[in-house]
């Protein structure tokens, strides 16, 4: 299978995108085609010596990480964001993974790929973990402004990826509120809410930001305002910990004593929280497989972004997306009043 990487998006590009592309290759992950600017990815390949063969498409042209993205693109159409995303159009890749700008990744999979089936707006779907192990939030920033009819595609969306991709059975669908009762939110919670009762997924009800990381809910669906918010938080807190931790460990002679012993634990909870574990994000609702990666991406996100796209791509996600009903209703839910 062969999966092209936007190797001038990231903000270490392209020298850790090239090094998790070239490891992609070595772990025969998939066959890699590299997308970008000859003249400086040559030179890195070169001083990785590669056993491996890869193909490198070129283009001059990228998308600046602070370029307004569609102006961005209706003047540079060869950037590399755009090449690769052609070459999954044309057959040419099965998929793009960037670490580029993921407004310009949005755009160039809209512009070239196309919505699938009847899905209004498409979704970032992004990884979290939680105490029950690997869970999905929708929007992570795709959408700020939405709809209750948005959120009703997202959580039918988020369904089909939970159950191909993740291998979830009859995956449990929450909608993130201030509460978890019916009637508690705003007019988009409230109106999504009602929607989703009659929703073809297995719906359990509003789900609370405290309760997230518990994992009794696999997959939490949100506007993408919320969502961005909501994960970058999180990363956030995960770092904060993991230093304060450290910190904390460092204090004394006994402190450092203990930090030997629990040493082992500390490491494998750092891959849990982790994001280049997860690798990217899968760009849900768009005619082929685009996988957005965190703009700080490693060699070792990039890789794992790879073997996430890998398997979108052999569990039938695209297929998945494009069975998915139109909405039945109008679309305005029905409103109550706040308790």
């Amino acid at each position: 299978m062969r999966i092209a990487v936007d190797a001038m998006g990231g903000d270490y590009a392209p020298g850790e995108i090239i090094r998790g592309a070239v490891a992609a290759a070595r772990e025969k992950i998939a066959e890699i085609i590299l997308v970008g600017d000859k003249r400086r990815l040559e030179p890195e390949l070169d001083s990785l010596n590669p056993p491996v063969d890869l193909e490198i498409v070129h283009t001059e042209q990228f998308v600046e990480m602070d370029e307004q993205p569609a102006l961005a693109l209706r003047r540079k159409r060869e950037a590399s964001i755009m090449v690769a995303t052609r070459l999954v159009k044309e057959g040419g890749a099965a998929a793009v993974v960037s670490a580029g700008s993921t407004g310009a990744q949005m755009a160039a999979s809209l512009l070239v790929l196309g919505r699938s089936g009847k899905i209004q707006r498409p979704a970032i779907a992004t990884i979290i973990p939680t105490l029950k192990g690997p869970k999905l939030l929708l929007d992570a920033g795709a959408n700020v402004d939405c709809r209750p009819e948005h959120l009703y595609e997202f959580a039918l969306m988020g369904n089909v990826y939970a159950s191909r991709v993740m291998g979830i059975r009859e995956p449990r669908v929450g909608l993130l509120n201030i509460g978890t009762e019916a009637c508690k939110g705003n007019e988009q919670t409230l109106g999504a809410y009602n929607l989703l009762k009659g929703a073809p997924v297995n719906f359990t009800g509003n789900i609370e930001g405290r309760d997230i990381f518990a994992g009794d809910t696999d997959v939490i669906v949100c506007d993408g305002f919320v969502g961005n918010v909501l994960l970058k938080s999180g990363e956030g807190m995960a770092q904060a910990l993991m230093t304060m931790m450290a910190r904390e460990m460092k204090n004394n002679f006994r402190s450092r004593i203990g930090a030997v012993l629990v040493l082992p634990s500390l490491r494998n909870l750092k891959r849990q929280v982790d994001y280049t574990e997860y690798g990217g994000a899968p760009l849900l609702g768009v005619q082929g497989v685009s996988i957005i990666c965190h703009g700080s991406s490693n060699a070792r996100a990039i890789k794992n972004a790879v073997r996430v796209a890998v398997r979108c791509v052999e569990q039938g996600l695209v297929t998945g997306l494009g069975q998915l009903p139109a909405l039945n209703s109008d679309g305005e839910g029905v409103k109550c009043k706040p308790c």
